[in-house]
């Protein structure tokens, strides 16, 4: 079994997803995830890009212990200057060099010919090497470069100092037989390519972006670039957790391994699902809520009587909890903290007082609490929290068919309370609009969904939020056994993201 470097670009890449903004504590929060998920490598930003970001680089450098940290950089001396910085305090730190190499992207873009290309690219790779001793370098647009140049720029960084090379499918142009090609022939036609990694960062414009990754470890590639729930630029990129199962059901082809604890995947996948606001479509492979469900009679006759008839991997496998009641309302503070340990929380005692009092509400109103209603609380309370400047005090709803809907809100800010009273298309709207006359955060609506987090006709209804302010795209989440209540804090934590980052 030969192992695949996992490299996890969901603090870059994904993040460059409309609407995926992540503030510091959430980056933070997610990559301890990843590294609990036994990720190998951690892309945790592009450092020039912003102060922030930087400013996310370095905390996320300096806090994780096992995985690397690796940071992107153009082939420009500021730009690998910056990568440097962010990383130094990481116990194994990683610059990430890109250049376009493809026709189109040196033509428009660059306006440079193969020559100049070339001789940048070493030279930013010699540049890099000089600071960290882990460089990885990538052709940008690489599935559309000329052949030839692409063994000859991939050669020379290597000689140059590049320990990884990177074979991006930047614009998901490709397909598994052409992409598998590609890698095949890097292997046949560069002379110093057994000095480097060869690593497959691919997108998913067509839908194909896992399948060429898998195409490529079946021809050579030893790091797959991907992200949790497959989020990133456009149509995203290449899902961890299909790629990691994929290589675990079908060992036989792939004859592969990673360090993935496949247990960690669906708490990490909600985890990044909340706080980036993206839902997951029910129908997602492998995290999905209806991955391990079966409605047909034929599947679940199957299913009681051989369970692997219709199920290749099983839900516990990848971290579902499955129909797993747990506490109620008489249910103890101690019993709370075990069942949080066992769902891998490690929460302080001021953390799990907080996370209990909403415990408590909640199996007041519910009958049944299950694990998931637990990391929801968890994951909306400690790890999504954002601090609350405006607060929810009280809401009435008036609506009907053949009514007005309004909606009368209470806030509280700085310890006063503030009420407004507005009429909508329906009731979650006129609650928006009370919200923004009273906070006066104008905002456009750009998504807004819900789900529930368990079953029956008391489960917690999940709001998620997506907002327009000022040119940047905010999103929230909450979640509650009233609908309108969780609409309205979902709203709120996107208006108190804007307040407090200013």
């Amino acid at each position: 079994m030969e192992k695949i470097i996992i490299f996890d670009t969901t603090l870059r890449d994904g993040e460059q997803a409309p609407g995926a903004s992540l503030n510091q504590k959430e980056k933070l929060d997610i990559a301890f995830a990843l590294e609990r998920l036994g990720v190998d490598v951690i892309e945790a930003g592009f450092p020039i890009s912003s102060p922030g970001d930087f400013a996310a680089v370095s905390l996320v450098a300096k806090e994780i212990k096992k995985s690397a940290v690796c940071a992107l950089a153009r082939a420009i001396p500021k730009d690998i200057d910056s990568a440097f910085q962010a990383t130094k305090k990481a116990r194994q730190a990683r610059i990430h060099v890109f250049l376009a190499t493809s026709k189109i992207h040196m033509r428009y873009k660059l306006k440079k010919a193969e020559d100049e290309i070339l001789r940048l690219a070493v030279k930013a790779v010699k540049y890099a090497r000089n600071l960290c001793g882990d460089i990885e370098f990538s052709p940008e647009d690489a599935s559309r470069t000329e052949r030839e140049f692409l063994f000859r720029v991939v050669e020379a960084v290597i000689t140059a100092g590049a320990r990884t090379v990177n074979i991006p499918d930047t614009v998901g142009y490709s397909e598994p037989f052409e992409y598998g090609n590609v890698i095949k022939s890097l292997k046949e036609n560069v002379p110093n390519i057994s000095r480097a990694v060869i690593s497959v960062h691919c997108h998913n414009d067509l839908g194909l972006a896992v399948a060429n990754s898998l195409a490529a470890v079946q021809n050579g590639a030893r790091q797959v670039e991907c992200t949790i729930n497959g989020i990133g630029e456009r149509a995203g990129n290449a899902s961890m957790e299909e790629i990691v199962m994929g290589l675990v059901v079908r060992r036989d082809r792939f004859k592969a391994k990673t360090s993935i604890n496949a247990r960690e995947i669906y708490k990490t996948s909600r985890l990044v699902s909340k706080l980036t606001g993206f839902v997951i479509a029910p129908n997602k492979a492998i995290v999905g809520l209806n991955a391990f469900r079966h409605e047909s009679g034929i599947h679940q006759d199957g299913v009681l009587k051989k369970r692997a008839t219709y199920e290749i991997i099983r839900a516990e496998d990848v971290g579902f909890k499955v129909e797993s009641l747990v506490l109620g309302k008489h249910s103890g503070r101690h019993a709370f903290k075990e069942r949080l340990l066992k769902l891998g929380y490690k929460p302080n005692d001021h953390e799990i007082d907080e996370v209990f009092k909403k415990f408590k509400a909640l199996a007041d109103k519910k009958k049944q609490v299950f694990d998931d209603d637990i990391m929801a609380l968890i994951q909306e309370e400690i790890e999504g929290k954002v601090p609350e400047v405006w607060r929810l005090n009280t809401f009435v709803i008036s609506s009907g068919n053949r009514i007005q809907p309004s909606a009368r809100i209470r806030l509280v800010f700085r310890g006063k309370i503030f009420e407004n009273t507005a009429s909508g298309d329906g009731p979650v709207d006129a609650c928006y609009k009370a919200i923004e006359g009273i906070t006066r955060v104008k905002c456009q609506l750009l998504d807004y969904s819900l789900q529930s987090v368990t079953r029956g006709e008391d489960a917690q209804g999940e709001a998620s939020v997506r907002l327009r302010c000022n040119g940047k795209e905010i999103s929230g989440r909450a979640s509650s056994t009233d609908i309108i209540e969780a609409s309205i804090r979902a709203y709120l934590q996107a208006i108190n993201k804007i307040v407090f980052a200013k």
